[in-house]
């Protein structure tokens, strides 16, 4: 595949097919989910079965449709591209599909690097996520994006919210909940947060809390400690859909490290400096 051809219909379909067919396979253990085996990572980390099939069918759909993209996915990592990068996570919510809460989404993100050549943007000058695609299974929402072009819901134009007052704001968030090091941080913003938006959510999957955030259903989100697979298709489905999505301390060209705030324009400022002052 040409380098011209990252932002490209070949590669979206690729991740949707690959989507879908780790959604069939959560699906097919959610209703088994007793007999599921399980490993634990670290503290509040978890890995199962369904975790590993699901990455494996997406990992064989991407190598085969896309060979010279290079892949790095949760669970089996794997090695950067020259120039694109494929970021897995066939399971973002796993708390949640072990608990049977039926929150959770399957990610799949191309990331173009610096210097590579794209169709229509011409050469990055940065890494950018280029295509982002999160499958709801349990809502059968399907999310896609693709750069400098638009954003999607089942086929459906998406579009932030317009929403123009922090204080009139739904904000989402996620908890410190495998590394508390950054807890003294995080708690103060929190606390603001509640005293200053309309309300705080905490549904347990980042990259539907960037999807919400595309389509409007959020106005905002911030999270710190998560992982580039986390977050990297919400990233790509924010900003084609009118949003800003950056790293929390600005010093990233996307929110590769895992800290990272979204909101739509009006109120993206506002929300950066709430948490800002705490970090």
């Amino acid at each position: 595949m040409q380098a011209s051809h990252y932002l490209s219909a070949d590669c979206m379909d690729a991740a949707v097919t690959a989507a879908h067919a780790a959604a069939a396979i959560l699906q097919t253990h959610a209703l088994h989910r007793a007999d599921l085996v399980v490993d634990f990572k670290m503290r509040n980390d978890l890995v199962s079965q369904a975790d590993r099939e699901a990455e494996r069918a997406i990992i064989d759909i991407l190598s085969t449709r896309t060979p010279d993209i290079g892949i790095i996915a949760e669970e089996s990592g794997g090695q950067r591209g020259a120039q694109a990068t494929w970021h897995v996570d066939p399971l973002d919510g796993t708390t949640n599909f072990l608990s049977g809460i039926p929150h959770y989404a399957v990610s799949i993100a191309l990331i173009g690097h610096a210097g590579a050549h794209v169709e229509g943007p011409g050469r990055l000058a940065q890494d950018t996520p280029l295509i982002g695609v999160i499958y709801d299974p349990n809502r059968e929402e399907l999310f896609s994006a693709m750069h400098g072009i638009g954003a999607w819901s089942n086929g459906r134009r998406i579009h932030c919210s317009g929403a123009n007052d922090l204080r009139e704001s739904v904000i989402a968030t996620g908890f410190p909940f495998r590394d508390f090091s950054f807890e003294h941080q995080y708690m103060p913003a929190l606390r603001e947060a509640i005293a200053s938006t309309r309300g705080v959510r905490r549904m347990g999957s980042a990259a539907l809390d960037l999807a919400w955030t595309a389509c409007g259903r959020y106005d905002g989100y911030w999270e710190m400690g998560l992982s580039s697979w986390d977050v990297a298709a919400g990233v790509a489905l924010v900003r084609a859909a009118g949003g800003i999505c950056e790293d929390l301390r600005h010093r990233q060209p996307w929110p590769e490290g895992g800290d990272v705030y979204a909101a739509n324009p009006h109120i993206a400022e506002a929300l950066d400096a709430m948490i800002a002052k705490h970090l």
